[in-house]
């Protein structure tokens, strides 16, 4: 994937974490497209268009109505077409038997909504900086899970 300008796809039903997502990206020195959905039947139509073209990369949140992180990311795996796309999942939650469950299914990266703006920031750029490397293999289960480090300590903040 090339960084010259990265088309995102977020689907995400929470409008607040929505409006964060697009402030954090504004806020970025990456050239981006950020298209959203708010439900996982709106996000599997829009990647079942031909019309559009599919996404560098989605963001997919965890909990959502009509169809939820979980089915969306078995849909996309089994598909042909979209097997491939990078899949970093997200939710307020963290549940290790959830993110194992993930990691299983084929997600790329899981990434704890921070509750601060400026962590969220941080931890979308280092998540975009991770798929910008072209390594489309999923990164060992250590790996999985994406963090922030705050520079004042080398411990998690999750």
């Amino acid at each position: 994937m090339s960084l010259k300008r990265v088309n995102i796809l977020l689907a995400d039903d929470d409008i607040d974490d929505c409006g964060f997502f697009t402030e954090a990206l504004t806020e970025l020195a990456l050239s981006t497209q950020l298209t959203a959905v708010h439900d996982g039947e709106q996000l599997m139509k829009y990647l079942g268009n031909a019309a559009n073209k599919l996404p560098d990369i989605v963001y997919l949140d965890l909990n959502m109505p009509r169809k939820n992180g979980f089915e969306c990311l078995a849909e996309i795996k089994q598909n042909g077409k979209l097997k491939g796309l990078p899949i970093i999942m997200f939710s307020t939650s963290f549940e290790q038997g959830v993110v194992n469950m993930l990691y299983e299914n084929g997600a790329k990266y899981f990434i704890r909504k921070p509750s601060e703006f400026a962590q969220f920031k941080m931890i979308i750029q280092q998540s975009l900086a991770l798929i910008a490397d072209g390594d489309n293999t999923q990164p060992s289960r250590e790996d999985f899970v994406v963090t922030v480090q705050t520079p004042t300590t080398t411990e998690n903040i999750f």
